[in-house]
């Protein structure tokens, strides 16, 4: 009989170890990466709009054939959006770039207006974290709105954009970014382009503007 108390209670003592283990909540590891939970953000963010389309054109009063583009120059810009679990996010995205409309000349390229460029996108992205470090990609889809000066018309066209970036936790409430993206504007092509009431500037040939962004900003989480 002493012999099996004995017994009893070394595997007693053996077991309880273990079903500590399985029945306290474990605690992260020192350094270890926590996922965030869902929640809102606002992420301010400025860079560089570059390689922007050259259009085919036509000047309709004078019926000189030329090239149009919109010149490369600084933006900035917000999101709004909210976190998921998968990791990712879905936001809203605004971007403004005050620029120039310029023909192409011989030497240097010819300015016909100023030009203001506005980006109006809903999107999603995908993280694909390690660590505080935490790359991801993104895409979305909206609308781009071109406005010239010297009282004409402003185009309102459907777009689509993607990317891929980097985001730097440093810490759950704060993050830096940066990222390059691509958008996708489709204008009809053999269309006419910035108009006033009587008469408009050009008659372009092309189905979809390019223009390329590069953007650094940082994401408050709330």
């Amino acid at each position: 009989m002493k012999a099996i108390t004995t017994t009893s209670r070394y595997q007693v003592s053996c077991l309880l170890p273990l079903l500590l283990c399985l029945t306290v909540p474990s605690t992260p590891v020192l350094g270890a990466p926590v996922e965030a939970e869902p929640g809102m953000f606002v992420a301010p963010f400025g860079g560089y709009s570059f390689a922007a389309t050259e259009f085919d054109a036509i000047e309709l009063n004078t019926q000189t054939q030329s090239g149009i583009n919109i010149s490369e120059s600084g933006h900035y810009g917000i999101m709004v959006g909210i976190h998921t679990r998968d990791p990712g996010n879905v936001y809203l995205l605004y971007s403004h770039q005050a620029t120039e409309l310029n023909r192409r000349g011989n030497v240097t390229p010819k300015q016909l207006t100023t030009l203001d460029v506005d980006y109006l996108h809903v999107g999603g992205s995908l993280y694909f974290s390690h660590g505080v470090l935490r790359p991801y990609i993104t895409t979305s889809l909206g609308l781009t709105q071109m406005r010239p000066d010297n009282d004409y018309g402003n185009e309102t066209r459907f777009s689509m954009g993607f990317g891929a970036g980097i985001e730097y936790q440093v810490n759950p409430r704060l993050s830096l970014f940066t990222d390059a993206r691509a958008f996708a504007t489709f204008v009809s092509s053999d269309n006419a382009l910035f108009c006033d009431a009587s008469q408009c500037i050009w008659q372009i040939s092309a189905d979809i503007m390019w223009q390329g962004q590069v953007n650094a900003g940082l994401k408050l989480r709330f």
